[in-house]
């Protein structure tokens, strides 16, 4: 489900199965050099000893709460694009070429958008457009609100290997595109390219977005582009997401698409392409199980989320010292982590040959509660810790897996906001990218300190970045003394 995966392959390794608490010591990765001496000098060393798996003893829980109904325009099908045309419609499809492409599903109050694309090598290094067109269908005037959002290229957003953990308050971390726009929305940010309005004439057409993903020049000619907004509409709104070529100017220079280009486009174009793998159903039976790309509108914005023993008590009882509790966030099909809950969000329209849900959720805030409670009578450590573990669906141990050392291919890369009361009573929020391996053992996120009968609140909040694979775990843990 990573950009990446297209030039990494995973090397099973042998594993020693233990048993026992995860180890709270940050795992490095080793990387194998193809230099004939360096082979040579490898050859004589002994070996290394073979990879350990590690079982976090403790209760995985199912994530309270849910999705709420706020509409994602969720366009990431295809999500390598080499030729141009309907990326996601959600028009009528009366008086289109192609009626198929446009999937009539007009948007009105919150909703959000999020686009993710890329190319690679097109013809003569051309120039690709990704076009954003909102439509108002109306009689009167409608105002969008733009109330986040932020657009970025991969060259300015490489896919950079970092620390498990970077404090991120100015936003300067990221790895990925797609990473750091969601990672300014968390913090508030509406980009300076951006409009806090667009007013849309009745029966007219704007573009939020008519942005260039350029390859020319570049060490290698692979580029993207990753869009996540926050809007608002006044009114009913038609959305559709395009990629164009750039067009010339007399002199020969690129130019970007006018609008009436675009609109001609929308309404003569046909589907963008090459079209991704085709997904597998969701009643399929064995086989290999492909999740798709994304096109069409999902729904849910926000999973909010009071982590607590029962709605009664309003409070989570800290586990035993050396155990653990778990919240997998992002579960989905065949990544359960035991609990049974899938929290993808579902497809209001979508494309056939396009995901049947919204795997990974993508762009969707996980707002999470954890009102810590000490009914000991001693004064207790409690860490919490955003981890990756190994993915399965049923587990296989009594706990989530991880690797000693962890597989070197990175599943989360995103920022987190933390907010909580420290030591010293003192209110901290805390913006933390977090580049994390699958099955990496991890240092904790946050570590608080519980006296006994007393209580503390946590706040975790992620808007789950693009380019990361679930499942991840919250997961809260007594320290031993």
């Amino acid at each position: 489900m990573q950009i990446s995966q297209l030039r990494n392959q995973l090397i099973k390794p042998v594993f020693i199965l233990i048993s026992g608490l995860a180890i709270t010591q940050t795992i490095g990765c080793t990387t194998f050099n193809s230099n004939n001496s360096e082979n040579i000098a490898d050859a004589q060393t002994p070996p290394k000893p073979a990879p350990q798996e590690i079982v976090q003893g403790g209760e995985v829980r199912p994530l309270p709460g849910s999705l709420d109904k706020i509409p994602v325009f969720n366009s990431n099908s295809p999500e390598w694009i080499k030729t141009e045309g309907v990326l996601l419609s959600t028009f009528k499809p009366d008086g289109k070429k192609v009626p198929a492409a446009h999937l009539n599903f007009p948007f009105q109050g919150r909703f959000d958008l999020f686009a993710h694309h890329y190319t690679h090598t097109p013809k003569d290094l051309q120039t690709l457009y990704l076009g954003v067109m909102f439509h108002n269908p109306g009689k009167k005037p409608i105002t969008v609100d733009i109330l986040q959002g932020a657009s970025y290229l991969m060259v300015d957003a490489p896919f950079v290997t970092l620390a498990p953990y970077v404090e991120n308050n100015d936003g300067k971390a990221f790895a990925g595109p797609g990473n750091r726009a969601v990672a300014d929305v968390l913090r508030g940010v509406r980009q300076k390219d951006f409009p806090a309005k667009l007013v849309i004439p009745a029966g007219g057409s704007r573009m939020l977005l008519n942005h260039p993903i350029p390859v020319r020049n570049l060490e290698k000619p692979v580029n993207g582009r990753s869009s996540f907004f926050r809007l608002r509409s006044s009114g009913k709104v038609y959305t559709a997401s395009l990629a164009m070529f750039a067009k010339k100017n007399t002199d020969g220079t690129d130019r970007a698409p006018t609008l009436a280009e675009w609109q001609d486009l929308l309404n003569n174009g046909n589907f963008a392409g090459p079209r991704d793998k085709i997904p597998t159903p969701p009643d399929a039976k064995g086989g290999q199980l492909i999740y798709g790309r994304v096109a069409g509108v999902s729904e849910g914005a926000t999973w909010k989320a009071n982590l607590v023993d029962n709605p009664k008590t309003q409070t989570l009882m800290i586990p035993q010292p050396g155990k653990a509790i778990s919240y997998p966030i992002a579960t989905l099909r065949s990544g359960r982590l035991g609990t049974e809950q899938s929290q993808t969000a579902k497809m209001l329209v979508r494309y056939p040959d396009t995901a049947y849900e919204a795997h990974g959720n993508y762009g969707v805030e996980y707002s999470l509660s954890l009102p810590l409670s000490n009914n000991t009578n001693k004064e207790q450590t409690v860490s919490v810790t955003l981890e990756t573990p190994l993915k399965e669906d049923k587990l296989s141990q009594n706990g989530v897996r991880f690797r000693k050392p962890s597989l070197d291919f990175p599943f989360f890369r995103g920022t987190v906001r933390l907010r909580y009361a420290d030591d010293d009573g003192k209110q901290q929020t805390r913006y933390v990218h977090l580049w994390h391996r699958t099955g990496q053992v991890l240092d904790p996120l946050v570590k608080v300190l519980l006296k006994p009968g007393t209580k503390r609140m946590v706040q975790l909040d992620v808007i789950y970045p693009p380019d990361s694979t679930p499942p991840q775990v919250v997961t809260v843990r007594t320290l031993e003394n």
